[in-house]
């Protein structure tokens, strides 16, 4: 063995010391996405690669949109398969999903993306009641109940900030979301014991942003107001990447 080698070798073992084994093999943190009413898990692609190139696990969610049960299910899923500790981040109707589905033990952080948090026992439609929803109108409703937004209602109230042609593209790669889960009440609140982020959407045209900075507020969240439409992950993917990486470097 070389003078060089041998320099080589001790180097890396004393740096190989310098690292607890604790941390050399705590698994890594892992980032799940939550999407919401009128998306699928494309709706994160823009923040995906984002956050992979800080080192994080990134598994985003295929939600049913069919109940709020099975949303919730579809998320455990996913959460229960990570081996290590859990951001979870829903947008929209997600926030209703991960404020349920984040009463598990490998939940260390919530953050809520222009997303409703109500509060237990609280659904979509009774925090709306008496405030009929702008893009209500733009609502289709199949054989089975399942709704879609209109091209017309994406480009005016969803995604109003984004080329023509991602415009387009949400409208066609929408979810579609059973009529019934806006009537759905909140059973279980994981904001109540974890720390929560949340970005309010100043120019959101789906849940009013003041409602947005109300939940903020109510669940003790820490807020990031951007002047986006209803997608900030599709407009601002920059910026909310990074409130999910500081949610993920709060973590001990």
């Amino acid at each position: 063995m070389s003078v060089s080698d041998f320099l080589v070798l001790g180097a890396t073992a004393v740096m190989a010391a310098a690292v607890p084994a604790s941390t050399a093999n705590a698994p890594k943190k892992t980032v799940v996405l939550v999407h919401g009413a009128f998306a699928d898990g494309s709706s994160w692609s823009k923040v995906i690669p984002l956050l992979e190139a800080k080192g994080l696990n990134v598994v985003a969610v295929q939600n049913p949109l069919s109940s709020l049960a099975a949303d919730v299910d579809a998320t455990r899923r996913v959460i229960d398969a990570q081996p290590g500790p859990v951001i979870l981040v829903g947008h929209s109707w997600g926030g209703v999903v991960i404020s349920q589905a984040g009463v598990n033990d490998k939940v260390k952080a919530l953050v809520y993306v222009a997303a409703f948090a109500p509060p237990k026992g609280v659904s979509i439609n009774d925090l709306g009641k008496g405030q009929p929803a702008p893009w209500a109108g733009s609502l289709q409703a199949d054989s089975a109940g399942y709704l879609r937004l209109t091209p017309e209602g994406v480009a005016r109230h969803f995604a109003q900030d984004l080329p023509a042609v991602e415009i387009s593209l949400i409208a066609a790669t929408q979810g579609p979301a059973f009529s019934g889960i806006f009537d759905e009440r909140l059973e279980a609140a994981a904001y109540e014991t974890k720390p929560s982020w949340y970005i309010v959407a100043k120019n959101d045209g789906m849940i009013p942003p003041a409602a947005e900075a109300a939940m903020a507020k109510a669940i003790g969240a820490e807020v990031t107001e951007l002047s986006t439409s209803h997608v900030p992950m599709l407009s601002r993917p920059r910026e909310v990447a990074d409130v999910i990486l500081a949610a993920a470097d709060a973590l001990k």
